[in-house]
């Protein structure tokens, strides 16, 4: 069993580079329409972020905009991962704190469930790294070791 075990593991091991690549992309896709909605109509932003209580709506509706729009860069490229991804799990836990959390857990009902989703992936790649897939590797020669 344990040579079994440690097969497994050399095996599943391979595509994880792909995985954190291919994870980038979805999480950076997820930030890609409220970021643009939010960064387009900044009256809009600083109005919604007025109204669930948010301290200093017009000065953090900007900073989350752009950390988002960032993100959505950032990520893709495999860049300064571990740094925006820590930004993004800040914006994330505003998010669930101000605006999803009083829902409760569900998606459906506008829960923190996807916010939570998004913060767990974004602290993997704050822990882990962009894989070998990201300029961050070709830089830095970080995510080799993942």
């Amino acid at each position: 069993m344990r040579d079994f075990m440690a097969e497994l593991r050399v095996l599943s091991s391979y595509p994880k580079h792909i995985v954190l690549l291919l994870s980038r992309w979805a999480i950076a896709y997820g930030f890609a329409f409220p970021a643009l909605m939010k960064i387009h109509d900044m009256e809009a932003t600083t109005r919604w972020f007025e109204s669930y209580g948010i301290p200093f709506a017009s000065f953090t509706g900007m900073l989350v905009s752009t950390i988002e729009v960032s993100g959505i860069v950032l990520l893709t490229l495999g860049l300064f991962t571990r740094f925006i991804s820590i930004l993004l799990s800040c914006v994330m836990l505003g998010a669930i704190f101000f605006v999803h959390l009083h829902n409760g857990f569900s998606a459906a009902q506008n829960g923190f469930e996807i916010p939570l989703y998004y913060l767990v992936f974004l602290m993997i790649f704050a822990s882990y790294g962009p894989g070998k897939y990201s300029i961050d590797h070709f830089i830095f020669k970080e995510g080799s070791d993942v």
